[in-house]
């Protein structure tokens, strides 16, 4: 990363990804754009036991939506859904337990769900890691990439025949304005020539990768309306235990995981979210440029396409596995 990137990154983050930044935004909401009601429609929220996730599943379920939580902790998840339960007294939230790194089993999951013959209106991406060493799965896969990337991009593009049975079907992938420090790098997805190993900058580069999958999910099928966010610099249980010198010196400045989770529930859930294109990246409500000035961080055509097919040719890897068959 340069290091003009880094100072005008922080500078722009100062400003507008804080407590602060939330609150100068918020002035400009519509609070009608959430007066909605859900009853009828179905939600899958991966990483939804805490965090933004919880947020973004507690509003939705008070609103009457029905929740799919997915997460990685039969545990914590549980613990998460009867809470979920009691705030909202709506008995309509379903756990379902995966590990997003692991692709085969995220591939059979998405194709037991789509047989169940359940519905489903809106996915919502939310589930990530920040690894600090590099570590590889038992798939031999760089696991920020495994779950950032590839899970959601299996996820995402398995469960699309689902969402096109659906009305006005949505899909939300929540990034990060740290992938506004990275450039696409398609010759080294997994970090094996990052050296040293950088978690920070692995996961900005999985999230701009997520930003391209986006614009690129958005043109291939447009029936589904796409989209992108940064929910700015929140206090949550990832950003606590993956980035604690962060936590320590901006905790004061930061905004509540409801004020982070705010922008992606309006994108899941308001009629005001679909007039905008598909395929935008949104902060605060509103779609912003992808790219600092002056930063080079435009990739070529030809460098997205390569992204797409690689994870074309990593999914269809792990799809030789037998589907789990019906779901709960």
């Amino acid at each position: 990363m340069s290091i003009y990137r880094q100072a005008v990154w922080f500078v722009k983050g100062m400003k507008e990804y804080t407590k602060n930044g939330y609150t100068s935004a918020s002035k400009h909401f519509n609070a009608s754009d959430l007066d909605v009601q859900l009853n009828g429609r179905n939600f899958m929220i991966t990483g939804a036991n805490s965090g933004l996730g919880k947020c973004a599943a507690v509003a939705i379920a008070k609103k009457g939506g029905t929740v799919h939580m997915v997460c990685r902790s039969l545990e914590r998840g549980e613990e998460a859904r009867q809470e979920i339960i009691e705030t909202t007294g709506n008995q309509d939230v379903v756990l379902h337990q995966l590990d997003m790194s692991k692709p085969r089993e995220v591939y059979k999951f998405a194709k037991a769900f789509e047989e169940s013959g359940k519905p489903l209106n809106v996915l919502i991406n939310n589930a990530g890691c920040m690894v600090n060493t590099r570590e590889l799965t038992e798939d031999e896969l760089e696991k920020n990439f495994a779950t950032n990337t590839l899970g959601t991009h299996i996820l995402t593009t398995t469960l699309i025949p689902v969402l096109m049975k659906a009305d006005k079907p949505r899909v939300i992938l929540v990034s990060s304005g740290g992938m506004l420090v990275q450039k696409l790098n398609v010759a080294d997805l997994q970090f094996a020539k990052m050296t040293p190993f950088d978690g920070t900058m692995a996961y900005a580069q999985n999230k701009r990768q997520q930003v391209i999958m986006a614009e690129k999910y958005a043109s291939e099928y447009p029936a589904v309306h796409f989209s992108s966010m940064h929910p700015g610099w929140a206090d949550t249980p990832a950003v606590r235990s993956a980035m604690p010198d962060f936590y320590e010196k901006m905790k004061t400045r930061l905004r509540s995981a409801e004020e982070g989770a705010d922008t992606l529930i309006w994108l899941a859930i308001s009629e005001a979210a679909l007039k905008q294109s598909s395929g935008l990246f949104f902060q605060d409500r509103v779609p912003v440029a992808k790219h600092l000035p002056l930063a080079w961080t435009k990739a070529t055509k030809e460098e997205e396409d390569q992204l797409i097919k690689s994870l074309e040719e990593l999914s269809k890897k792990f799809q030789q596995c037998e589907n789990s068959g019906p779901i709960a």
